[in-house]
């Protein structure tokens, strides 16, 4: 029964047909394996449900903090349809986001080329860079509000290319950084501390939420002469903090 009733929550299928998997990866949860059982990344919870020769694959991945819809194709030939979609940036991708402060302007652009950060203790971490790759975030503000004398604002985002950690650096770059983020945030040692086991309580109350608030709602793009659009809503702790 426990084996069961854990195959029951591996995750929420938002769409399911013979060569299509879409699903909600829920915040907390890597695409690829590094260490753990077979239920701690999405990939491996893909194959426990597929239960099939078939291996799965991941056509869009998101940060392991980040919550939201994952493209997951069954066959090879979708693999590389969509592959190919998502390559040539045929898809809109929208996202929302809880960032600290009000920001001021009702929408903008942001415009700014991202490379390695070499200065940084966190090696995977990014930058804005004179001579890194093109880069722009569109963005819209749904809501400015205040929790306990602090202010913050929730954000659309429509990210126009695909950079790692796209939006994350370019809302820090914005000065509004997102909230919970142990990277961008502006101490980089959280990071590290929870990589390492040592975030203390202290540090859990100071980011606010357990991951950052930033969720991938809604994917569309057109294939095998039909328009697709696949949404999913925020989790709880996300709509319960901007909701109040």
């Amino acid at each position: 029964m426990a084996h069961s009733a854990r195959l029951q929550s591996l995750f929420t299928i938002i769409h399911e047909d013979d060569e299509l998997l879409v699903v909600h990866k829920p915040a907390d949860l890597v695409c690829h394996p590094t260490k753990g059982d077979e239920y701690s990344s999405l990939i491996s919870r893909a194959r426990l449900h597929l239960r099939t020769a078939s291996e799965p694959r991941l056509v869009n991945r998101l940060d392991r903090e980040t919550s939201g819809l994952v493209v997951i194709a069954k066959t090879v030939g979708a693999a590389r349809e969509l592959g190919k979609i998502w390559e040539s940036r045929a898809i809109q991708k929208e996202y929302c986001a809880i960032v600290h402060s009000h920001v001021a302007a009702e929408q903008g652009m942001i415009d700014a080329p991202l490379g390695k950060d070499e200065t940084s203790i966190v090696a995977i971490k990014d930058c804005v860079r004179a001579d890194g790759a093109p880069a722009q975030t569109e963005f819209f503000v749904k809501k400015r509000f205040t929790r306990d004398g602090e202010l913050f604002s929730l954000l659309r985002v429509l990210p126009r290319t695909g950079r790692k950690h796209q939006i994350r650096i370019h809302l820090q770059h914005l000065g509004h950084p997102i909230v919970g983020d142990k990277i961008y945030g502006g101490n980089p040692d959280l990071y590290l501390a929870l990589v390492e086991g040592r975030l203390t309580e202290e540090q859990r109350t100071r980011l606010i939420l357990p991951s950052h608030a930033l969720h991938a709602g809604r994917l569309q793009f057109h294939w095998r002469e039909r328009d697709w659009d696949f949404s999913s809503p925020p989790e709880p702790a996300f709509r319960q903090f901007h909701e109040g």
